[in-house]
């Protein structure tokens, strides 16, 4: 899948570019908000949408903005949020649900931010494609779940990875000049590509990171919540303790990039400064660093192809630093190995392997299963689901969906028998 590293068609450079922010009141969302905020001018906000449990930010974020349409994911909260538009005299439209929420992907703009959280991001992302819209994706479970379907709707550089992992790849992977890419044959492009040996995935490790196995089995929600260096919401805050999101990041590489999962190795680097690497078969790397901090991936992805100034503070080059980087434990975080076999398998495995986990991160927040026990639920969900997954010419969003359904289902039965 070619990604935005060059656009094929930018935006009018002569207006504010416009913007829909889906997710807008999570931590993805709430950025993107202080980027659009600190470049009066730049951005226009169309559009913004958020699942409904923060109305009254999502009220302030329209009026503020200036937004033509809002929607909400919970339906039982239109009503309300309606009223509340329209109090504060504002005219925006509103849309309800999941289909709401899909139909603002679509609301004419220039880009469409998804930072949904989960695979209820999926509809939004094929939307906005099917639509025509530069996406930049933060919403990395619909790409991992619906990868045939999201590759075969994508047009050539028409992603823009939010996530600061694949942020960073994008900027060290060769480039393939958009004429190249409508002009060369596939094979003459996949030998530019050659030129990688392999993608170099960091990972913070989590608050865990020193820990063995035997260690983990007491961990506490709030230990889990206390991330080091990001501040993110609780279900990516625990997967990056898991190392989940490391290992939905690889799948999510591997579509991305077209890179084997063979050749995408994750290593530990606590400070997460360089947030990835590519290496190349003459034995250089390339790295991408930067401080900590979503803001600069996400103006690189609403203000693409363009950097917006002043996005966050740059590594400060007048003081020392010490960056260390460590192989990753998989006995005691065998969560990467298992995406990266669930990767390979195609089909629906990525929608179980995800469904599954988001269960027993609900169970695990709510007190009600170890921390060890939420990838070893996963484990057992996705060895039960067996090999006939349909195959990625065959995948069909009813089947993402049910593979979706059965995964949580079956997870919250082995949940309840485990208490």
């Amino acid at each position: 899948m070619r990604i935005a590293q060059q656009l094929l068609e930018a935006p009018s450079a002569d207006r504010p570019r416009e913007l829909v922010l889906l997710g807008s009141t999570g931590s993805i969302g709430t950025q993107a908000v202080e980027v659009v905020t600190a470049n009066p001018g730049r951005f226009r906000v169309v559009g913004l949408a958020a699942g409904g449990g923060r109305l009254d930010l999502l009220v302030d974020q329209a009026c503020a903005l200036g937004a033509e349409a809002v929607a909400v994911a919970d339906p039982g909260a239109a009503a309300d949020l309606a009223a509340r538009l329209r109090e504060r005299g504002s005219g925006a439209k509103v849309l309800a649900g999941a289909e709401g929420v899909a139909e603002l992907a679509a609301w004419p703009c220039d880009v469409v931010l998804n930072g949904i959280t989960g695979a209820l991001g999926l509809e939004s992302t094929l939307a906005a494609l099917r639509a025509g819209r530069l996406l930049a994706l933060a919403n990395k479970e619909s790409l991992i779940i619906g990868g045939p379907l999201v590759r075969a709707a994508a047009q050539p550089g028409q992603v823009v990875p939010v996530d600061s992992e694949h942020f960073a790849l994008a900027q060290c992977f060769p480039r393939v000049p958009p004429a190249e890419l409508t002009s060369l044959a596939q094979g003459q492009v996949a030998a530019r590509l050659g030129e990688v040996r392999r993608l170099v995935i960091t990972a913070s490790g989590g608050p865990f990171r020193d820990r063995t196995r035997d260690q983990l089995a007491d961990v506490t929600p709030a230990e889990a919540l206390n991330h080091p260096t990001w501040a993110m919401g609780p279900v990516i805050t625990v997967n990056s303790a898991t190392l989940v999101n490391k290992g939905l990041e690889v799948i999510e590489a591997h579509l991305l990039f077209d890179i084997p999962f063979d050749r995408i190795e994750v290593v530990v680097h606590p400070q997460s400064v360089v947030h990835s690497m590519v290496e190349f078969v003459d034995g250089s790397t390339l790295a991408q660093a930067s401080p900590p901090s979503m803001r600069i991936p996400i103006a690189y992805g609403i203000g693409w192809p363009d950097r917006v100034s002043g996005a966050a503070p740059a590594v400060d080059w007048t003081r020392a630093h010490t960056w260390t980087f460590a192989p990753l434990d998989h006995e005691a975080f065998p969560a990467v190995a298992l995406a990266c076999e669930v990767g390979a398998a195609g089909g629906t495995a990525p929608a179980v392997y995800n469904a599954a986990n988001e269960e027993a991160v609900a169970a695990f927040l709510a007190g009600g299963l170890a921390f060890p026990a939420i990838v070893d639920t996963v484990a057992q969900v996705v060895s039960e689901r067996g090999p006939d997954t349909p195959t990625a010419s065959d995948l069909s969003l009813a089947d993402v969906y049910a593979a979706d359904e059965w995964a949580r289902h079956r997870a919250r039965e082995l949940i309840s028998r485990s208490r």
